[in-house]
């Protein structure tokens, strides 16, 4: 099996050269048929894994999913993150800021949202919209945005000093393949709501996205909250790559179930024995009352007539 970790992880401090990595890019894997057991196998590993952290409650871990429109953020909560548990998990898409959250420091929102101790979240977008879009549309000054980098760092550190595993995945297609999902969207009716003049007119600014996600990749990617650049333009390459991540990074985790607070023993002999005991005696005391049940009465005999 490919080390994905190694293979897609953006080094601290590395300048990011999107254009150098092929979107296309499958690995050793040639087709789906191939890839698809692997994913099955992840995705049921997830599961496992996700049990423990929710049993153990020590740590959480956070998943952010970055990346242009239609390069298959919802797909992948979808398809990868199916596994998991809904009751350990939350989903929070990152969209234009409400005016509470506007009136808040940048990373306020996702404070709000990140995991607590035995949970998963996923990011579908996250604080990186603003040193993307918020830089990429000019919302505020360079000298603004310029600084937020070093105060995202600080934010993630803290974030796993107590106990958060973060993980970010930028994924990466050709613009090619996107305006081909485009034409999809337009073509596939179940599909028309997710179409807008915004993904076209976004499209023209592409050169400035890149400039915009290379930057946050270089100056954001560390040892303890990693950035992976994913080869998206194949979603079943994808969804191996980020579901074997997920997993490899689980693993190095340490889950496992707690100890047990009681003596179980104790409980065994004071309180199992003693149900067990109360139900065997309810089903006699049925037993018992079945065989005193008295039989149906057979048809009276007709009086005999007078003579």
């Amino acid at each position: 099996m490919m080390d994905y970790r190694k293979q897609f992880f953006v080094s601290p401090g590395e300048k990011v050269s999107l254009a150098s990595i092929d979107p296309s890019q499958t690995g050793e894997h040639l087709s789906s048929e191939t890839a698809l057991p692997e994913i099955q196998k992840n995705i049921a590993r997830m599961d496992e894994l996700q049990g423990l952290l929710y049993a153990d409650g020590k740590q959480s871990l956070l998943i952010v999913l970055q990346a242009l429109d239609a390069a298959g953020k919802d797909g992948v909560i979808r398809h990868v993150l199916t596994g998991m548990n809904p009751q350990g998990t939350s989903v929070f898409g990152f969209k234009q800021p409400s005016a509470d959250e506007a009136a808040h420091d940048f990373l306020w929102r996702a404070h709000q949202r990140t995991p607590a101790r035995g949970e998963v979240v996923v990011f579908n977008r996250s604080h990186y919209e603003d040193v993307l879009v918020v830089r990429v549309h000019n919302l505020v000054p360079k000298v603004v945005w310029s600084k937020r980098y070093t105060l995202i760092n600080d934010f993630e550190k803290m974030l796993v000093q107590n106990g958060t595993r973060i993980i970010k995945f930028v994924l990466h297609i050709s613009p090619e393949e996107q305006l081909l999902r485009f034409k999809q969207r337009l073509d596939d009716p179940a599909r028309n709501w997710k179409i807008s003049e915004a993904d076209y007119s976004e499209r023209k600014l592409w050169p400035d996205y890149i400039a915009a996600y290379e930057e946050a990749l270089s100056k954001t990617s560390t040892k303890d909250a990693p950035w992976y650049v994913i080869p998206a333009n194949h979603k079943w390459f994808r969804n191996l790559a980020i579901s074997q991540i997920i997993v490899d990074t689980m693993e190095d985790m340490g889950l496992k179930l707690p100890l047990t607070r009681v003596n179980l023993q104790e409980v065994a002999a004071k309180y199992h024995a003693a149900a067990a005991k109360q139900e065997q005696e309810q089903e006699q005391e049925q037993a018992a009352v079945g065989k005193k049940a008295p039989k149906p009465a057979g048809k009276t005999p007709k009086a005999a007539g007078k003579t």
